[in-house]
């Protein structure tokens, strides 16, 4: 009997350019401009290949690397330890409420303004609107 392994390594990245994208991915943002500016001073059309790339591949304009998410994984893993889980569960519990606290406060802050701004607008329209009668 045989039994059939796939590598992930070896099947999805046995060619050059897949092993490019996935180093130039750990390096982030900065590696593909960089190669970008490269390829328009050495050859045009690569640099200009390069751009179109990731565009399309929405590299250029996401505001997620590979980076942050794999720190995003690492956040929800267990370490083993219950009482170090139990604390950083406490603690982003705590973080996210806080945050929350943080967003409700500055929508108070902005309704507070939008209203300021309103009655100051009302009260400049009731005194243009009481010159205009008077002349």
């Amino acid at each position: 009997m045989t039994t059939v392994t796939t590598d992930p390594t070896f099947g999805a990245r046995n060619n050059w350019f897949a092993r490019a994208e996935t180093w130039m991915d750990a390096r982030g943002k900065g590696a593909w401009i960089a190669a970008m500016v490269l390829g328009f001073i050495f050859f045009w059309p690569a640099g200009l290949a390069l751009l179109a790339y990731m565009i399309w591949s929405k590299r250029m304009f996401s505001s997620k690397s590979c980076t942050k998410k794999s720190s995003g994984m690492m956040m929800s893993r267990s370490t083993g330890n219950k009482a170090f889980d139990a604390y950083k569960a406490d603690t982003l519990r705590r973080l996210e409420e806080e945050q929350s606290n943080f967003e409700a406060f500055l929508e108070r802050l902005r309704e507070a303004k939008d209203k300021a701004e309103f009655d100051q607008f009302m009260d400049e329209r009731a005194t243009r609107d009481d010159g205009a009668t008077n002349a």
